[in-house]
Order: C-alpha cells, then sequence, then structure tokens
C-alpha cells in the first residue's frame, strides 16, 4: 500500500489531499483570502477511511504549506478547527 500525501492549487484555491494505490481517499479544500492567507473549508475522508489520521495527516500538510509560504491558516471548517484546537505546535500560522 502506498500512501502520498499531497497538495495541488491553482490561483485562487486548492486542496490537500491522500492518494493510496492510486485512488484519491481524503481531500481538504482550500481557498486564498488575498495573498497571506488560505481558509480550509472542508474536509472529507472517503468511506472506510474513518479513524486512520487522514484528516490530521493533511492538516500537517496545511500547517507545512503556509509555514513554507509565510502565510497563515483559517480553519472555517469544524474539523480543521479541531485539530488546531488539540494540537498547539500547529498553532504559529493561525
Amino acid at each position: 500500500m502506498s500512501e502520498i500525501i499531497a497538495l495541488e492549487y491553482g490561483e485562487k484555491k486548492g486542496f490537500f489531499y491522500i492518494e493510496i494505490d492510486g485512488k484519491v481517499q481524503a481531500k481538504m479544500t482550500f481557498v486564498f483570502a488575498g495573498e497571506h492567507q488560505i481558509i480550509i473549508d472542508h474536509t472529507e475522508v472517503s468511506p472506510g477511511n474513518n479513524g486512520k489520521g487522514f484528516g490530521k495527516k493533511m492538516t500537517e500538510k496545511a500547517v507545512e504549506f503556509a509555514r513554507q509560504k509565510g502565510i497563515s491558516i483559517l480553519p472555517l471548517c469544524p474539523f480543521a478547527k479541531s485539530v488546531f484546537d488539540k494540537t498547539p505546535e500547529f498553532r504559529d500560522v493561525l
């Protein structure tokens, strides 16, 4: 089983995703809010993958992206917000 955690984005929006054996199993979408912030607006995990930590892995990827780009994250998605609430080491990008 090969797991890939990746990112795709354009000028206005994008998504983080987890692909296993060539199939997308989870996706976290965001939109750019100006040049210095992204808004995470939705997290979705395919049936049968709940509890595998996919949401947290995508949130980690979002934090890594924000740190590299020097931008902040506004987690409007309830799941993403809960990960930030539970993970103090991610809060530097809020």
